[in-house]
């Protein structure tokens, strides 16, 4: 299980997500998410992932391949309450050491509060089409 660090905010927590995927960081990535088996995360073209022990191995695979990553991030908007948090963004990913291969990916984080102060309970990832970025929404739901 993570460690029994504290995040005093939402955006703690969003910055320890990306510093800990830039890091390719297994413990630091799962000292984000709530210990609970409500969790949810999707990557990019993957599955539904539930719970936190499932999730743990699909960042550790993630992370098997070793090497740091570079995550840009735009467009962020959020939705706050006291207790919760809905955070969605763009993220730009690449190899650390390659960045000329970037791929878009849209974004939507949720963060809520508890006895241990903030802590990630869903990550949901969707590829986005390269030339698509920066362009407003073409339908509206």
């Amino acid at each position: 299980m993570p460690s029994q660090k504290i995040f005093a905010s939402p955006q703690d927590v969003e910055a320890a997500f990306y510093e800990a995927l830039e890091n390719s960081d297994l413990e630091a990535m799962m000292a984000v998410w709530a210990e609970d088996e409500e969790v949810v995360c999707v990557h990019p073209g993957g599955p539904r992932l539930v719970g936190y022990n499932e999730i743990r191995e699909a960042w550790r695979r993630v992370f098997s391949g070793g090497g740091k990553l570079r995550v840009r991030l735009s467009q962020q908007t959020a939705i706050s309450t006291p207790f919760a948090m809905i955070s969605t963004l763009l993220e730009s990913i690449a190899k650390a050491d390659n960045e000329s291969q970037s791929a878009p990916v849209a974004a939507t984080n949720v963060y809520v509060r508890g006895a241990l102060g903030w802590r990630m309970v869903a990550h949901h990832a969707s590829p986005v089409p390269p030339a698509s970025v920066g362009e407003a929404p073409r339908i509206l739901h």
